[in-house]
C-alpha cells in the first residue's frame, strides 16, 4: 500500500464534518485524502467504491487505500481524485435550502410526517432551484446505496450538487463520503465486541427516516428502482482480496473486459496473487465484519445482483 507524505505548505488543510464530529481531510496535487477517525472508515470507503464500479451507477468516486504521513504521524486512510471541474463548488442540500428558502431543510423535513412526502419535497426543492430534472432518480440511487452498505451518515449536509460559478449552472454530484458504512465506527457506536445482529439492531438511517428500507421503499415507489450489480451475490466479498488499484484510469483499463469482473476466474487469480493488499493495516476482526455485512446484505437485496 502506498504511503503519502502530506506537506502542509502545498495544501489546504482542515477538518471535514460528519454527524459524529470531525475527520482529518487534506487536498494535495488534485487528490483528496481522508484519515480514519472512528474505526475503519477508509476501508469502508474503498470497498463501497470498488463494488459500485461493478454496478450500473455512473456517478461514483473511486477511492483507493493509502497510508498518510502528516506532521510526523502515520494514519490509515484513503484518497480520491478531485471531481470538481474548474470554477465548480460543492453545494450541500442544507446550504441550497437555506440560501433559496431561508429555512433549514433538515428542520423542514422533520415537520413532514409522511416519508414519501419528505422525499418528494426534497426532489421538488432541488429541481426547482437547480433545474436538474433527474434528481428523483439520483436521490433514489443514493438511498439504494446507503441501504445496501448501511451508510448512517446521509444527513442534509452530506448530499450535494455541483455549481459552476461562471456558467451559473448546476449538475449532479458524484456519490461520495461513504466512510460511515459497514459499521465502520468501532470507536463509539459499533465496537468490535458487538455482534452483527446487535449492530444491525442499533443502526439508524438518514435523512428521511430512521429505517433504511422505509425511505428506500418510498423513493422506489416515487421514482423507480435503479441499483444493479453485474456480479453474482455469492462473489461479493471477493472485493476484499482484489489487487490494489493506483487510479481510475488503471481501473477502467482492467474493467474493459468482462474477464476482470469481480468473482470471475481472472480477478480471483489476481486476488490470490495480491491477496490482502486492500486490507493491509486492518485487523482480522475488522475485515471479517465487513465480509459478514456484505454477505448478509447481498442475501437481503439479492434482486440487485446478476444471477
Amino acid at each position: 500500500m502506498q504511503t503519502i507524505e502530506i506537506f502542509t505548505e502545498n495544501i489546504e488543510t482542515g477538518t471535514g464534518h460528519s454527524s459524529k464530529g470531525n475527520q482529518l481531510k487534506w487536498e494535495q496535487d488534485g487528490w483528496w485524502y481522508k484519515a480514519d477517525a472512528f474505526g475503519y472508515e477508509s476501508l469502508a470507503e474503498v470497498v463501497v467504491s470498488r463494488l459500485l464500479e461493478h454496478s450500473n451507477i455512473a456517478e461514483i468516486v473511486h477511492y483507493e487505500p493509502v497510508n498518510i504521513r502528516y506532521r510526523g504521524r502515520q494514519y490509515r486512510g484513503c484518497r480520491s481524485r478531485n471531481f470538481r471541474r474548474e470554477r465548480e463548488e460543492i453545494v450541500t442540500l442544507e446550504r441550497l435550502a437555506r440560501t433559496y428558502t431561508g429555512f433549514s431543510l433538515a428542520k423542514e423535513l422533520a415537520h413532514i410526517a409522511d416519508v414519501r412526502q419528505r422525499v418528494r419535497y426534497t426532489e421538488e426543492l432541488v429541481r426547482n432551484v437547480t433545474g436538474i430534472e433527474d434528481f428523483g432518480g439520483y436521490i433514489t440511487r443514493l438511498l439504494e446505496i446507503d441501504a445496501f452498505f448501511l451508510n448512517e451518515d446521509r444527513h442534509t449536509n452530506n448530499i450535494a450538487v455541483l455549481y459552476d460559478t461562471e456558467k451559473k449552472e448546476y449538475r449532479l454530484c458524484p456519490f461520495f463520503d461513504m466512510g460511515l458504512s459497514l459499521f465502520s465506527d468501532t470507536r463509539e457506536e459499533y465496537p468490535l465486541g458487538k455482534t452483527f445482529a446487535e449492530c444491525r439492531e442499533q443502526i439508524c438511517a438518514k435523512p428521511f427516516c430512521r429505517d433504511f428500507d422505509e425511505q428506500l421503499d418510498a423513493a422506489n415507489e416515487l421514482y423507480g428502482c435503479y441499483l444493479r450489480f453485474d456480479i453474482p451475490a455469492r462473489g461479493i466479498a471477493t472485493v476484499l482480496e482484489a489487487p490494489e488499484v493506483c487510479d481510475r484510469q488503471t481501473q477502467a483499463t482492467r474493467t474493459q473486459s468482462k474477464g476482470a469482473v469481480l468473482g470471475s476466474m481472472t480477478l480471483e487469480k489476481e486476488g490470490q496473487e495480491s491477496a490482502g493488499v486492500l486490507c493491509q493495516g486492518y485487523a482480522k476482526e475488522e475485515t471479517e465484519r465487513v465480509r459478514e455485512v456484505l454477505r448478509y446484505q447481498a442475501g437481503k437485496y439479492r434482486y440487485m445482483f446478476a444471477e
